[in-house]
């Protein structure tokens, strides 16, 4: 279903997570005229256009999505990688081992022994969703959110991973730090990350 959003946006609700990277990838690679922003989610992309022909977009954004669902289950081209180094002392590192039930080394072997990958950004400008996240660090946020955490931060919370991408409150766990920049507003594009991105984190 594809429905209005706003004046200049059209929200098509794609479903799945794989079919929102599909349908942002394609996109992206032939920008459809008039589209100033794509913003793929959990499972809708966002397109904004601003005085686009909106019957002659819809269109295009339902073709575009039934060939990308077609595609579905067929594997994507492997796309790039980044790898993360991280020192594994976070304040949260002890609580989270605890709540998994397993020691601090196993909850650094398990965060740095599987790849992510970049589910989509929000909640503040470069903070990436990391899914695929093992399933026993799984850990809820915490009860009181602290004021500020630092940039760099590594953290899990529920089925995610992230890192802050700058300062700012936050109710994830702390469980390491990196000094890669993810965000940057010198650069272009000035997030590290982009949807669909695979992500290894290193022991440093």
């Amino acid at each position: 279903m594809i429905r209005a959003a706003g004046e200049h946006g059209l929200l098509v609700e794609t479903g799945s997570l794989e079919l929102s990277h599909r349908l942002d990838a394609a996109l992206r690679a032939d920008l459809p005229a008039g589209v100033v922003e794509i913003v793929p989610g959990p499972e809708t992309v966002l397109v904004v256009a601003p005085g686009a022909d909106q019957a002659r977009l819809r269109a295009l954004l339902a073709d575009v999505t039934g060939r990308e669902r077609d595609r579905a289950g067929v594997r994507a081209a492997e796309g790039e990688v980044v790898t993360i180094p991280v020192v594994y002392d976070g304040a949260d590192l002890d609580s989270v081992a605890a709540l998994a039930g397993i020691s601090v080394d196993e909850v650094v072997s398990r965060h740095a022994g599987r790849e992510l990958v970049v589910g989509w950004l929000g909640f503040a400008p470069g903070f990436a969703y990391l899914t695929g996240l093992d399933p026993v660090l799984e850990t809820p946020r915490l009860d009181t959110p602290r004021t500020s955490v630092p940039a760099g931060s590594v953290a899990v919370a529920g089925p995610y991973s992230a890192v802050y991408p700058s300062a700012s409150p936050g109710g994830w766990r702390l469980i390491g730090r990196t000094s890669v920049r993810v965000w940057d507003v010198t650069a272009d594009p000035p997030s590290l990350f982009r949807p669909g991105m695979r992500v290894r984190f290193q022991a440093a």
